[in-house]
């Protein structure tokens, strides 16, 4: 069973970058496909980013794609999130999840969570 934490959220200025790290123990790292999951208060949880196994796949929702970029260092044990051009709807709490090998755009098919980061994005 991999275990999650995740580290680098905070407050921001719209416009600004963050990049969060999820650094995982307890599993295989390279076997596990790792995603960055987000809720903000009353709205469901949203996949903003995944990345598979090896690092050959990822995924991005829509309102992110072209402003956040998923990596990750196996030899680590660690994803990264780098977060650039935020925008005050980005404010939420970042979870750090796994499952698996292939990555996934759907949160309910994550069998590992972090216990999340937030991210604040002022205007």
């Amino acid at each position: 069973q991999v275990h999650l934490v995740e580290s680098g959220g905070g407050l921001v200025q719209a416009g600004g970058s963050l990049r969060l790290s999820c650094t995982a123990s307890g599993g295989i790292f390279s076997n596990y496909a790792v995603g960055w999951v987000r809720q903000a208060p009353g709205k469901e949880r949203d996949v903003v980013a995944a990345i598979n196994w090896s690092g050959g796949t990822t995924y991005y929702l829509d309102s992110v794609k072209g402003r956040f970029s998923i990596s990750r260092t196996n030899a680590k044990y660690t994803v990264y999130l780098q977060m650039n051009s935020l925008k005050p709807e980005d404010t939420a709490v970042y979870y750090c999840a796994a499952r698996h090998f292939q990555n996934s755009g759907r949160a309910e098919e994550y069998d590992y969570w972090g216990q999340g980061t937030q991210v604040t994005v002022s205007s």
